[in-house]
């Protein structure tokens, strides 16, 4: 089969793969019909990510058709055509049955903190991701939801992971109605954040970013206002000064570790590995929001450490949620926002390219050329029918 395959920092080819096989009695084996590069997909790219090994497929974002299922999946038959959510999780431990499926108990050997993702290096147990013709699915039983018949397809494959993630970003920050909510990050887990928000009752949504047509993105799909941080002086004091000097109600950090806006945190965080990645958004989240606020990130950083204003959250009695989000939650009531017409994920994908091209990919998003939002991998055997 066609898969992506990783060489190296910025060195990624499509080459033949072994198809794989079934090796559990719970697994299936999947044809991917559509497959993303997600914002994290290139902290794994740019070599930021532990234990990222040669010869690993990326890809947490992924729809397909089961091809074959164990002798022990009950929920699924060959012909179904299913999302696939970014978590690997069992359903039955202690985490799961509390629906934290991103802290599932027995996928990951590596970690005690995250569980399974597919395509994410070994820190996160290792499965090979949706980037290829065809993806071995564990736990088959409990992860992938059959697609409703009247879904599009490239709405679903921003279910497993993007929409979800941007909607858990807004729902971490308990947004009340009327609430000022700011998103930093105009990415497609921002732009679904922002999204959310309104969906939850925000009164007023500001998106922050430094990439002009990301912004102007941003100002037309998600309706909110934009800054542009290479314009301020002083993040903290802008937004206060934005919000009759309190500060918004609610943050939200959708950047994660390689946030430019600070040459020295990202001298530390990025280039001299002296904390896990640079942590200019959490700052920027912690110092403008209003005393008795809510910050939630979203933002991918290390398993180790970073330099966090912990004293500022405390003074100020801020409330701090995080977690990668748990996709198969949410997806219910995502579904019925598409079904209902008020939500259309497709409408950030902005490129749809051949697997085979996949290193072409990788650079345009990386280098964001070509205004480039959300691309879309198309497999070679990526028909429905």
């Amino acid at each position: 089969m066609l898969a992506m395959n990783y060489r190296g920092p910025y060195r990624v080819r499509a080459v033949q793969k072994a198809e794989p096989e079934i090796e559990h009695p719970g697994d299936a084996i999947v044809r991917v019909t559509r497959s993303c590069i997600c914002g994290s997909d290139l902290h794994l790219y740019h070599g930021l990510v532990p234990d990222t090994r040669v010869g690993t497929t990326f890809g947490h974002e992924f729809t397909g058709i089961v091809e074959e299922v164990g002798p022990s999946v009950q929920n699924l038959k060959k012909g179904d055509h299913v999302l696939v959510p970014f978590n690997v999780f069992c359903g039955s431990c202690f985490f799961c049955k509390k629906e934290l499926y991103s802290n599932c108990h027995n996928v990951n050997p590596e970690a005690t903190a995250v569980g399974g993702i597919y395509g994410y290096s070994h820190t996160t147990g290792g499965y090979d991701g949706g980037q290829a013709e065809y993806v071995r699915v564990p736990m088959a039983d409990v992860g992938p939801t059959v697609i409703p018949s009247d879904m599009d397809v490239d709405d679903a494959v921003l279910l497993t992971d993007a929409c979800p993630t941007g909607y858990q970003a807004a729902e971490m920050g308990d947004i009340e109605e009327g609430d000022t909510v700011v998103v930093f990050g105009a990415g497609p887990v921002g732009l679904f954040a922002a999204k959310s928000a309104w969906l939850m009752g925000a009164g007023r949504v500001i998106v922050v970013d430094h990439i002009e047509y990301r912004l102007e993105f941003a100002k037309r799909w998600a309706q909110c206002e934009v800054v542009n941080f290479r314009e301020v002086k002083d993040m903290a004091v802008h937004l206060k000064k934005m919000t009759d000097w309190l500060g918004p109600d609610v943050t939200i950090d959708c950047v994660g570790c390689e946030a430019a806006g600070s040459a020295m945190q990202r001298l530390t965080g990025v280039y001299a590995f002296m904390q896990a990645g640079a942590s200019t958004v959490l700052h920027w989240a912690i110092n403008s929001v209003r005393k008795g606020g809510n910050v939630s990130i979203v933002g991918v950083y290390g398993p180790t450490f970073n330099f966090v204003p912990i004293g500022n959250a405390l003074n100020k009695g801020l409330t701090l949620r995080m977690n990668q989000a748990s996709v198969k939650r949410h997806l219910p009531r995502l579904i019925e926002h598409i079904q209902a017409g008020r939500l259309k994920p497709s409408e950030i994908i902005t490129h749809r390219i051949p697997l085979e091209e996949i290193s072409d990919a990788y650079h345009l998003f990386s280098s964001k050329l070509d205004n480039c939002i959300k691309p879309v991998l198309i497999p070679p055997r990526a028909s429905v029918h």
